[in-house]
């Protein structure tokens, strides 16, 4: 189920995510919580997410709840620049002092080594081990790929995916994901996915994930189930989600694809 409201202005982001929060009856996690938003490169959104899209966020859990640690955490795919100097670039560090929240770096995070025979790209895998221990709320940007066709909450799971063992070649730190990038990024969600996604479709790009012609589509979408979430983002992106190799991968295992039911609000 996809919960959405549209035409949201600016000024409205904060009241437009606390009603979706509210309509979904969120319960409080029972582990701290890691916000991932989608920081590639250092270019301005929507190429990534808006920081005051995740200072609305991160409101809002505070509002619901005591006592959470938050946290901000991103592992850029940038091969010239550190995920800290993202973070500078595009505002999060300002924001992360007002809000006392602390900015985590996944390139360099602590690994767990794990195993899943059954999957076919990444039958092992290093995952950070934050990844482990914290609920993530995954806030994308509505974004077409030159390559994976979308990337929407799935995919923006490859902040977590450790330079260290993952470039193999290429200009980004990620670049293993790069060939077979369907099975990979279906092979990641099947190690860790976000348990919760508030998608940032108020504006897009409708071509490529790094520039080119945006859309404004004026919506925000919430959804527990990632599958369903990308199937819808990657309709109003004027797309088949059929034609996603790994939506239609996840179909049945990681959430649904098909008679999603969406729920303006």
């Amino acid at each position: 189920m996809v919960y959405i409201t549209k035409d949201v202005a600016d000024r409205d982001i904060k009241e437009t995510i606390s009603g979706l929060l509210d309509r979904i009856a969120l319960k409080p996690p029972d582990k701290d919580i890691l916000i991932k938003p989608n920081l590639v490169d250092a270019i301005a959104p929507p190429v990534t997410t808006p920081v005051d899209f995740v200072e609305a966020i991160i409101e809002c859990f505070r509002e619901r709840w005591e006592g959470f640690k938050i946290t901000v955490a991103e592992g850029t795919g940038s091969a010239e620049l550190s995920t800290h100097q993202v973070f500078k670039h595009l505002g999060y560090n300002l924001m992360a002092e007002r809000k006392g929240v602390g900015l985590v770096d996944l390139n360099e995070e602590p690994l767990t080594k794990l195993s899943m025979p059954y999957l076919t790209r990444w039958k092992e895998f290093y995952l950070p081990t934050i990844a482990l221990d914290y609920y993530i709320v995954s806030a994308p940007v509505l974004k077409a790929h030159t390559l994976a066709g979308v990337t929407l909450t799935m995919k923006n799971m490859m902040g977590f995916v450790p330079p260290a063992h993952y470039r193999m070649g290429g200009y980004w730190k990620k670049s293993a994901f790069h060939t077979r990038i369907d099975e990979s990024i279906f092979d990641l969600n099947n190690y860790r996915s976000p348990d919760l996604t508030i998608l940032y479709a108020m504006r897009g790009m409708r071509d490529s994930h790094l520039g080119g012609a945006q859309i404004s589509p004026g919506i925000i979408a919430i959804g527990s189930d990632p599958v369903a979430m990308d199937s819808y983002g990657t309709e109003l992106l004027g797309r088949d989600p059929q034609d996603i190799g790994y939506i239609t991968m996840a179909h049945g295992v990681l959430g649904m694809l098909e008679e999603i039911t969406v729920v303006e609000v």
